[in-house]
């Protein structure tokens, strides 16, 4: 696990849209993993940039997505397909054929999260997983107690999250949020290749220390990632501000980056 600790949330989200360029100029066929919410925005914002420069193309990339809320059409303006579409896949050139997000409106929610596992797998798995980070840190929908081995399926989300949610997506209301979604599991994600998440801002403190330095626990998902063996974090200096060894950290990843 590598700790990459930024002063602001541009310079990070910047380093890690460079490594998710720099992984598909290699290999124009990558497979992505994406996720929603605020924290990943500025990165999308960037690898947008990166294609309108011309300095990379994700026409042959394909992508799965991390969760969708049960309920909600991928037209709808809350749903994580209609959030993709708007903040990253309409403004690069990937193929909407070859991006993919669990249907929250599917009739058996268990086969489609069968089908989605089944789909990954065929693409040869995830190259790179992209991730944020709950303030109690949960990874995907996988809240706290949830098996470090789960797979893909449906789940039930916690008061806490809901709340989170509905500052984010809902306008503040949280009669409005979904209870529950689909959501890649604490084992399906461990299965990609690379793993980057990203976590800002003081709030996300202590879910950071749980990640990094804390026991590796269900009732701390992110810490699944402890036994991965390329897994990236970046964050502000807010995020990375309760790790014991955070100086540590900082000087390992800046060398190994060459910053």
């Amino acid at each position: 696990m590598e700790v990459v600790i930024c002063k602001t949330r541009e310079e990070a989200s910047k380093l890690a849209a460079n490594m998710i360029t720099a992984a598909v100029k290699k290999n124009p066929k990558l497979v992505l993993g994406l996720a929603t919410g605020s924290t990943p925005v500025l990165m999308y914002t960037e690898m947008a940039n990166a294609v309108k420069a011309k300095k990379v193309s994700y026409r042959q990339v394909k992508s799965w997505n991390l969760d969708e809320y049960v309920g909600l059409a991928g037209t709808h303006d809350q749903s994580y397909r209609y959030f993709m579409n708007e903040n990253l896949f309409k403004k690069i050139d990937i193929k909407l054929a070859n991006t993919h997000v669990l249907n929250g409106l599917a009739e058996d929610v268990d086969k489609e999260c069968r089908a989605y596992e089944a789909q990954i797998k065929k693409a040869g798995g995830i190259d790179i997983q992209v991730l944020g980070i709950g303030s109690d840190g949960h990874i995907a929908f996988n809240e706290p107690g949830t098996s470090l081995k789960s797979r893909t399926s449906c789940v039930y989300l916690t008061p806490s999250t809901i709340r989170d949610n509905a500052r984010l997506f809902f306008k503040g209301k949280e009669k409005d949020v979904p209870t529950r979604a689909l959501s890649m599991g604490v084992g399906t994600i461990c299965e990609a290749k690379k793993c980057i998440l990203l976590a800002f801002g003081k709030g996300k403190a202590d879910a950071i220390k749980g990640c990094v330095e804390g026991p590796m626990s269900q009732f701390c998902t992110a810490s699944a990632l402890q036994a991965h063996n390329d897994c990236w974090i970046f964050c502000d200096e807010a995020a990375a501000s309760k790790l014991k060894l955070k100086k540590y950290y900082a000087w390992r990843s800046a060398t190994k980056l060459g910053i």
